[in-house]
C-alpha cells in the first residue's frame, strides 16, 4: 500500500459563488464547485489524476501565503 501524500490547497470563492480549489504543488490542478464537501470531493480526484499524469513527484513545494499592501 501507498503511503499518504499531503498536498496544500488554496480555496477561493468567486463572483457567481463557486468555490475554487488550486494546488500550488502540481501544475494544472484545480476544481471547482458548489459546496466544500463536493470540492474538496473533487480536488482528491484531480490530484490523483494530476500524479498519475505527470508520472513523478512535484518539484515545488508550498511555501506560503501573504497579504501585500499597495
Amino acid at each position: 500500500m501507498k503511503g499518504k501524500r499531503v498536498f496544500t490547497v488554496v480555496i477561493e470563492k468567486d463572483r457567481q459563488g463557486w468555490l475554487v480549489a488550486d494546488v500550488p504543488e502540481l501544475e494544472a490542478c484545480h476544481t471547482q464547485a458548489k459546496t466544500m464537501d463536493e470540492l474538496l470531493k473533487r480536488i482528491r480526484e484531480v490530484i490523483a489524476l494530476c500524479l498519475e499524469e505527470q508520472g513523478k513527484s512535484p518539484q515545488t513545494s508550498f511555501v506560503g501565503v501573504q497579504v501585500v499592501e499597495v
